[in-house]
């Protein structure tokens, strides 16, 4: 079979059948198209081990990152698995391809000093009302607040907040649902942002819409659009390299923890499938407890 074709069926499974989400099928898509450009291979046959050894040790003198090598590896394992099943190919090359193991780096977090004096700025500069400022204060004290990503944010409607709960309706990862809650101060500058900015941006727009954050125009405010707005504001706390779109879900779940927070409890909140993914937060509590330790013990 051509392993184009194969490939499009392949990734419309995901997309329909394992609902994998859209950065993961965009991301798989990416790999095989990669794969078949960079071997020349057009059937599935002819694709053996060695091939794809060889298409992995080719990214590695790239400089790819070990996450894009295990990626690509996952990719090309779980493509070859799914067409023996459906015995578009008798032999599965990919069953003992191996890529490097991942290397686990700790995720940059802001300090809740630094968290507290940038809500604070936010605040003010929402004071006189201004719409787009009235947006970004509640989308950084909701990100915040609740750990959310910044697609499930995006993809929140006004239906999907329980302002007397404090809680919000997230469709996650595998178009899967949960309920987070959050706070107080993040509870207070959504009402403000519903009452006097939403309904500004809304008057922008050539047709109603129910997203919760308008853009500038009225329409939804899309994931790139909200990291930017994170980026901007997290760049000169933790260093705008370190910034990433998961910045200020980072920094929730690290304060949690170091407030006593239960381990499961943060995993449900974020939307962990594993406890080991959300592990990695008590590393970096670990870490701010052990340079804490060196700086203030006279025997350290």
């Amino acid at each position: 079979m051509d392993l184009t074709a194969a490939a499009t069926a392949f990734t419309t499974h995901l997309a329909q059948v394992r609902r994998l989400s859209p950065a993961t099928v965009r991301a798989y898509r990416s790999d095989l198209r990669d794969f078949a450009e960079s071997t020349g291979a057009a059937s599935l046959n002819a694709v053996d081990l060695e091939m794809l050894r060889d298409w992995l040790w080719q990214a590695t003198q790239r400089g790819d990152a070990r996450s894009t090598l295990a990626r690509r590896a996952a990719a090309a394992r779980s493509f070859f698995a799914w067409a023996k099943d459906e015995e578009i190919i008798s032999i599965d090359p990919a069953l003992r391809l191996v890529a490097p193991k991942r290397g686990r780096t700790l995720p940059a977090v802001a300090s809740k000093d630094g968290m507290r004096d940038l809500l604070d700025a936010q605040k003010r500069a929402a004071a006189d009302g201004d719409p787009v400022a009235l947006r970004d204060h509640a989308v950084l004290e909701l990100l915040y607040g609740s750990g959310m990503r910044v697609s499930e944010l995006s993809g929140l409607d006004v239906d999907d907040i329980d302002p007397e709960r404090s809680t919000a309706r997230v469709l996650g990862k595998g178009a899967k649902e949960r309920v987070v809650p959050f706070g107080l101060p993040a509870g207070r500058s959504i009402g403000a942002y519903l009452t006097r900015g939403r309904p500004v941006l809304m008057a922008r727009a050539t047709q109603a819409a129910p997203a919760l954050f308008l853009g500038v125009r009225g329409g939804r405010m899309g994931p790139r659009a909200v990291y930017t707005l994170v980026a901007q504001a997290l760049g000169p706390i933790i260093g705008a390299e370190a910034v990433g779109p998961h910045a200020l879900r980072h920094s929730a779940a690290t304060h949690l923890l170091d407030g006593g927070a239960d381990l499961r409890a943060v995993q449900e909140i974020l939307g962990h499938a594993s406890l080991g993914t959300t592990q990695i937060y008590t590393h970096v509590s670990s870490e701010r407890l052990a340079a804490t330790y060196r700086l203030a013990h006279p025997r350290a």
